[in-house]
């Protein structure tokens, strides 16, 4: 049951690395670790918004070449 238990807390640490990385690269000033981790859920969810529209994009070309 160990495991199960800490697969929260290292989901969050890969999205507060995805987060470091972002504000990092762009310069931008370091946060409070609220802010931090708030930029973190937003940050994965543009990632998300990203690859349903790729995925929708593709879809929809699919079928538009295979008719």
């Amino acid at each position: 049951m160990q495991g199960q238990q800490d697969y929260p807390e290292i989901t969050m640490r890969l999205l507060e690395a995805l987060a470091n990385i972002f504000i990092n690269t762009f310069g931008i000033t370091q946060p409070t670790p609220a802010a931090r981790r708030q930029a973190a859920w937003f940050i994965l969810g543009l990632l998300v918004a990203a690859l349903v529209i790729v995925v929708v994009v593709g879809a929809v070309l699919y079928q538009a070449i295979h008719r």
